[in-house]
């Protein structure tokens, strides 16, 4: 039943959302309107009345970084429950009325917030409304679903511990942040899940879903003014609460070593970590660019032509920007036999020299800019998309201009502002290195 009606949005979204607009410049036409209710709560309204579906995202500023010591995942465990019964309908009850009425509705944590996401027909929004309503302000917190979503975390937990890539990434943040509650896993241990409470699940409800510090963004077939009913009628009913305090900022731990855990498996998963930014930083767009060109541009990346194309040593490899609330990252990543372990490191560690040293080509940051412009469409052909974008640029703190100005901020990147970012990120070449498998010529660190 779940699936079926969920098959039936996404055919719905499909058939419908053609006419949307499909660039930002349309969506400056279509107009982002600041919604607010009567008691002070705001939202990102784009009213997009042709297609009758609405999206509602919202993000609280408490995350997995504020789990409790020995109560790690406690977040990620509030959030999967707050959908398993509320007010008056047990998890079986809720979950029907959901399904029934073609609702979507969950919640989700990383390290930094807690979310919430909305997708509903048009015609079904008050019961929407209303079922959200009784999940953010009435959940039900039942011995059943609070034992079952347990059970699943900690199957999820095991089966983690046999997937290289998740061992890999749990060892790095807890390496390259040691000592910072970025460190501590998101998802928690067998023992801190074990040692969660139905008291500990409802004290973080709480203190997470409270009106300070929230973001909401809704996207599709509603005005003003029935957004500003809906934010009264359900978020609106959240105490006011205090923002929690900000985070110590994170200084990258162990740059320099080589960590490797040993598994028995035929590939190893390498995982690379250098200083990044955080997403405010003026440097951020120039390094985004930068990264494309290095390796986030799939096979039109320096990292994807050298290891891959070049030398068939790698099926995967890439490198990204994370901007967390309170640090930054540049990773970059492979999967390769372990035979081919060392010698892929070494290739990436040479790419990542070679930007760090000589920054970009005049034609590469061309190519990179038409497809960062280009691409940008893409984001805002769905309600979906739109409001996640919103609720994005909300986040970041860049304003509500900032569609607008974005590709402009790519197309001013030159050739010299790359070369400041990647020395300023990749000129001392020290990184903490993650490996997992049995990687043949790499040895850890003393």
């Amino acid at each position: 039943m779940r699936n079926s009606m969920r098959s039936l949005i996404v055919l719905l979204v499909a058939a419908l959302l053609a006419p949307l607009p499909a660039a930002a410049e349309s969506i400056a036409r279509v107009g982002i309107d600041e919604v607010e209710a009567q008691d002070g709560l705001a939202a990102w309204l784009v009213a997009e009345p042709s297609v009758p579906i609405v999206v509602v995202e919202a993000a609280f500023p408490r995350g997995s970084a504020r789990d409790p010591q020995g109560k790690e995942g406690l977040a990620l465990m509030t959030a999967a429950l707050l959908d398993e019964g509320a007010g008056p309908y047990d998890s079986e009850a809720f979950r029907t009325l959901l399904e029934d009425n073609s609702i979507e509705l969950s919640f989700s944590a990383d390290r930094d917030a807690l979310y919430v996401s909305l997708t509903t027909l048009a015609p079904n929004l008050d019961l929407a409304v209303e079922l959200l309503t009784l999940a953010l302000t009435d959940p039900r917190f039942d011995k059943e679903p609070v034992e079952r979503i347990r059970n699943q975390l900690l199957v999820r937990l095991a089966r983690a511990e046999e997937d290289p890539r998740q061992v890999a990434s749990r060892t790095f943040y807890a390496t390259i942040f040691e000592g910072h509650p970025y460190a501590r896993p998101s998802d928690g241990t067998p023992d801190s899940i074990k040692a969660i409470k139905r008291a500990d699940i409802d004290a973080f409800r709480k203190e997470a879903l409270t009106r300070a510090g929230l973001k909401i963004a809704i996207v599709g077939d509603i005005d003003a003014a029935r957004a500003a009913a809906l934010l009264e009628a359900s978020f609106g009913k959240l105490p006011e609460g205090t923002r929690p305090p900000a985070l110590p900022e994170a200084a990258l731990q162990n740059l320099g070593e080589v960590k490797v855990v040993t598994r028995d498996n035929p590939q190893t998963v390498l995982l690379l970590g250098a200083p990044g930014l955080e997403r405010r930083d003026p440097d951020f767009v120039p390094a985004y660019v930068m990264n494309y060109v290095l390796g986030g541009g799939g096979f039109a990346s320096r990292l994807m032509e050298e290891v891959r194309e070049k030398r068939g040593l790698a099926y995967s490899v890439s490198s990204g920007l994370l901007a967390l609330k309170a640090a930054g990252l540049l990773q970059a990543g492979a999967g390769t036999e372990n035979a081919s372990a060392a010698r892929s490191l070494d290739l990436i560690r040479a790419e990542l020299s070679r930007m760090g040293q000589a920054g970009v080509s005049a034609d590469e940051l061309k190519a990179a800019k038409l497809y960062l412009t280009g691409s940008f469409p893409l984001r805002f052909d769905s309600n979906a998309k739109i409001a996640r974008e919103l609720l994005d640029i909300q986040l970041d703190e860049l304003g509500i201009d900032y569609i607008n100005e974005r590709n402009g901020l790519i197309e001013a990147v030159t050739t010299d502002d790359i070369a400041r970012v990647a020395k300023r990120l990749l000129g001392e070449g020290s990184y903490l290195v993650v490996a997992v498998g049995a990687p043949e010529g790499l040895a850890p660190s003393p």
